[in-house]
């Protein structure tokens, strides 16, 4: 079976965020997006602790990155860091490498 090309993929952002209510499983952050996120096509790649802080890298299509920030801001016990087109970027912004 062929490959997909790189532009039939789609473009996407990869957005960092922190948790800021103590510690949380990948499986409940998994839930907190799912009820948080439910309306946009979101992955969780990245969950580790930096600092004493879970910190956490998540993937989303480029055309709903603008309303998936303001989501995530929303809600209290979040904050976005960083974000870019590159997941390596990302991590090295956030000290995940």
């Amino acid at each position: 079976m062929a490959k997909v090309k790189k532009a039939a993929r789609g473009k996407h952002r990869w957005i960092g965020f922190r948790y800021l209510e103590g510690t949380i499983s990948r499986i409940s952050c998994e839930q907190l997006f799912s009820t948080l996120l439910s309306e946009y096509s979101w992955k969780l790649f990245d969950l580790k602790v930096v600092d004493e802080v879970p910190t956490g890298i998540l993937k989303i299509p480029l055309e709903q990155y603008k309303d998936t920030l303001l989501v995530i801001n929303s809600e209290s016990s979040l904050e976005t860091l960083t974000s870019s087109g590159k997941i390596r970027l990302v991590r090295h912004r956030l000290g995940l490498e």
